[in-house]
């Protein structure tokens, strides 16, 4: 994303933050938000753009392009300005406090004076706020621990470490006999990169909802319980589960597909679904799919049917973030997504010979076990010092040697003789052309200068795709979720570049990284570059992390045929031949 793509999406999420506060018209706080959604996830530059192109980009009406224009021209918004002095700024962060909406932020700003997150924790502690409306004890005790919860966590978890705990919740919950379906919904239902609360789903009898909840509080890493309910549990897991909020909700059998769908999201897809019920004489919520004038069920049970009866096709999860699948669904275009059974290569790993824990022997044995016909040993380049990047002599040494594995598992997998060659600051390669040609595979990846401004990086990146050697581009931003924003180079030139010399982009599947991210992956397909989903991996573990980048290139409704992985071994073959430009 372009700096200042980025810089309008938090002023324009700013904004409806403060103008929900303020109690602004609901369709104006929408407007705002999605604006801050669109920009947020928009590859070109909002400033290499005229003002026709800012207006045809969808989501973007004539206010909002006139609001973007000043901003590019001024570098300012006089409109944020002015709201931003109708409400401090300590009252705005305190909508980051899960369970404070903006109703309650402005009821404690405008009844109790409070105007920073410092003011509410005294407030607490002298009994102030029981003086405000509808502030009981528990609800004060509630916002007591979502503060302090708040204060530890801060963060929301990567889907690496959310996944593995919401299938063991899953797991344990389908072990009762009362439990009739479980899953987890939510974002990471939809396979979001990062994740606030697990949300999970449980269909039972009504009369059975409390000995699931019972059992749930009860689990091992179940810290503590926030609220308790027939329907809702909410705890908080311990210190070695992440300190994560879980919501458990308990729904009869017959409304199990309509609440999944609604527990899903996003929130932005489930307007556009209330809206076509509404539109054909009926009404959808979390109970079902209603007629319009009546309680009639039509459906509810599974989320087909709730599809069906909308006269849609099924929107996979990951598609229903409200980018045109709904009308996409509707007329029954909807891409076939890729699927984890479909990958076939990984192209990119590490072994001993660099910072990898395993050999190159044991590398290729557990690709050969989860039924890939390929495997390239890739493993770093001089540059990488810390990661025992391999010299020049090292690097023809280590040739040889993959070469010799290759030789023995000939007619069980194919094994590629490669590298992750750093690209160096001014785009050069980190070995010279006469050791490329050498490989039959470059993965070519920054490593260093990874907050080089826009314009440098994406002079530095098109060098490195002109390289005739070059294979695939890896983990281009170079960014580390939640530790390291990373490079923000003009995705538009880089992807035009990379289609004219036919080479790939890598989606890196390990979860600190999902880069490219899915946004850059639609836009990727988009401009008919091929992409590459690799596990970067560099031991045993690493490559269960396939499933991350899977997620990834779904949400950017990647199919098996945009991914180079997926080929079939004679035609990944034909294909790395090709890039040899």
């Amino acid at each position: 994303m372009s700096q200042i793509n980025a810089k309008l999406s938090r002023v324009f999420q700013q904004m409806a933050d403060v103008l929900e506060i303020l109690g602004a018209n609901r369709f104006k706080v929408i407007a705002f938000q999605k604006a801050a959604r669109v920009l947020g996830e928009l590859t070109v530059d909002v400033a290499q753009m005229d003002d026709a192109q800012v207006r045809e980009i969808d989501g973007i009406g004539k206010g909002m392009a006139d609001r973007i224009h000043e901003f590019v021209s001024t570098g300012k918004l006089t409109e944020f300005a002015d709201l931003a002095d109708d409400v401090p700024a300590g009252v705005v962060k305190m909508l980051d406090i899960p369970g404070l909406g903006p109703k309650t932020v402005s009821l404690l700003w405008r009844e109790a004076g409070l105007t920073d997150l410092e003011q509410l924790t005294k407030a607490l502690d002298t009994g102030e706020l029981e003086k405000l409306p509808g502030f009981g004890k528990k609800k004060i005790e509630n916002i007591r621990k979502n503060l302090a919860f708040a204060k530890q966590a801060g963060k929301r978890a990567k889907i690496g470490n959310a996944m593995p705990l919401a299938l063991w919740f899953v797991q344990q919950l389908s072990d009762l006999k009362q439990v009739k379906s479980v899953t987890y919904a939510g974002s990471l239902r939809r396979g979001k990169e990062t994740i606030g609360d697990l949300d999970l789903l449980v269909a039972a009898k009504p009369g059975d909802a409390q000995a699931i909840s019972d059992v749930f509080v009860g689990l091992g890493p179940v810290a503590d319980v926030i609220a308790k309910g027939e329907t809702k549990t909410s705890v908080r897991t311990d210190e070695t589960a992440g300190k994560m909020q879980v919501d458990l909700r308990i729904v009869p059998v017959e409304s199990y597909g309509a609440a999944l769908m609604y527990f899903t999201g996003s929130k932005e897809h489930n307007v556009r679904l209330r809206e076509r019920a509404i539109s054909i004489g009926m009404k959808l919520s979390e109970w079902g799919l209603f007629k319009q004038d009546s309680d009639t069920v039509v459906a509810g049970k599974s989320e087909e049917e709730v599809f069906k009866a909308l006269k849609l096709a099924w929107v996979p999860p990951e598609l229903r973030e409200d980018r045109g699948e709904v009308a996409l669904a509707e007329n029954d275009d909807l891409p076939t997504l890729i699927e984890l059974s479909d990958i076939k290569a990984e192209l990119h790993a590490h072994t001993t010979a660099s910072d990898g824990k395993w050999t190159i022997r044991q590398l290729v044995e557990a690709a050969l076990r989860r039924g890939f016909h390929t495997v390239a040993i890739t493993d770093h380049s001089k540059g990488q010092v810390q990661a025992n990047g391999l010299t020049e002599e090292r690097l023809e040494k280590h040739i040889l040697t993959v070469r010799q594995v290759a030789e023995e598992m000939k007619g069980e997998i194919v094994v590629l003789a490669g590298s992750e060659v750093d690209i160096l600051t001014d785009g050069r390669l980190d070995y010279p052309d006469s050791l490329l040609k050498e490989l039959d595979i470059v993965v070519a990846s920054p490593h260093a200068a990874l907050s080089q401004e826009p314009d440098k990086c994406t002079a530095r990146f098109l060098k490195a795709i002109e390289n005739p050697y070059v294979t695939i581009m890896g983990h281009l931003t170079g960014r580390l979720i939640g530790r390291r924003e990373g490079l923000s180079p003009d995705m538009g030139v880089l992807l035009q570049a990379a289609a004219e010399r036919g080479i790939a982009m890598e989606i890196n599947a390990n979860h600190w990284r999902l880069d490219l991210r899915d946004t850059h992956a639609r836009a990727a397909i988009a401009a008919g570059v091929k992409l590459a989903i690799n596990t970067d991996a560099h031991g045993p573990a690493d490559l269960d992390q396939l499933q991350y980048g899977v997620l990834t290139a779904r949400r950017a409704g990647v199919t098996k045929n945009d991914v180079v992985n997926c080929m079939t071994k004679a035609a990944l073959a034909r294909w790395l031949k090709s890039t040899r430009a």
